[in-house]
């Protein structure tokens, strides 16, 4: 009959839509995800060989310079104690993307596998795990992690096990909804009648299905840490006041706001640029899970 076509042919003409225009998506996608990666392989950079770049030390008194305007003796001016903000600037990037990173992958690490348990396992454990995370998430991020590092004491340490306490419930409830979905999946159930042991199919068939999710979650996580890193550093909770830390900075030089910003703007904007980029690759992530998934 003309006019109408087949179930098989409407798939096929729909594939047929789909192949032409995820190229183009997917060039868009992948052009944006290599100028993120671009600008964290920069960061990272620019972290690691701070000492050599800066060309001053980052606690290098001058106490006949102090609270001098961004010029050419001092890119980014300085500080109250004579302190080149540019070099204090960018060898505090070391500490912040150090943050960030233990921050996210003690976390990950044990949210991702508590999530494949409870996923995978199911019944009782999936309840008593549901109610621990239900009960962690019940109260807000950042106010659980200054309980917990006020509790401890404050320091880098402290943070990083008040992270690793709360932060790896979200990973958890990525991966368990993950694992749900795809548990019952034809691959799964082969290897499960092959004899494989639960351990085996978790971390070997399951775990490689899931993970992305977790991954994109992270680049969205690393953004948290360091804004929490940054703000436990200016109340004094964080990093120690001898440690060049960007919240440390923002919070020696807070008296000085009105009179010498740029003592504040440039650790600022350091917070901000990590989090700009960071943020266009969890994105950039997102829009190729989408596309992969498509």
């Amino acid at each position: 009959m003309t006019g109408f076509a087949s179930p098989q042919a409407k798939r096929r003409e729909v594939a047929g839509r789909r192949l032409t225009l995820m190229p183009r998506r997917l060039r868009r996608s992948s052009w944006t995800l290599r100028l993120a990666l671009l600008g964290v392989l920069l960061l990272v950079l620019l972290a690691a060989f701070a000492p050599l770049i800066a060309p001053h030390g980052a606690s290098e008194l001058n106490t006949g310079q102090p609270v001098r305007h961004p010029g050419a003796g001092h890119l980014f001016g300085t500080d109250q104690l004579g302190r080149d903000v540019f070099s204090e600037t960018l060898i505090a990037s070391r500490v912040d993307l150090l943050i960030g990173t233990v921050g996210v992958a003690i976390p990950m690490v044990i949210g991702v596998l508590i999530g494949l348990l409870s996923g995978y396992r199911g019944g009782v454990v999936d309840a008593v795990i549901g109610r621990i995370v239900d009960t962690v998430t019940a109260f807000p991020f950042l106010v659980l992690v200054i309980a917990i590092v006020a509790m401890l004491g404050p320091g880098l340490k402290s943070f990083f096990i008040a992270v690793s306490l709360v932060s790896w419930v979200s990973y958890t409830r990525i991966v368990r909804g993950q694992v749900l979905s795809i548990k019952q999946r034809d691959y799964v159930v082969a290897a499960r009648s092959l004899g494989y042991s639960p351990a085996r199919i978790a971390l070997r068939h399951i775990l490689p299905n899931v993970i992305a999710p977790a991954i994109v979650f992270a680049a969205s996580d690393f953004v948290l840490d360091i804004v929490a890193g940054a703000s436990l550093g200016f109340f004094g909770l964080g990093a120690p006041p001898s440690t060049p830390e960007w919240g440390v900075m923002i919070a020696q030089g807070q008296s000085l706001i009105l009179t010498a910003p740029w003592v504040v703007i440039f650790p600022g904007l350091g917070i901000i640029v990590v989090s700009f980029v960071f943020g266009v690759l969890g994105d950039a992530l997102a829009d190729r899970v989408r596309h992969v998934e498509a």
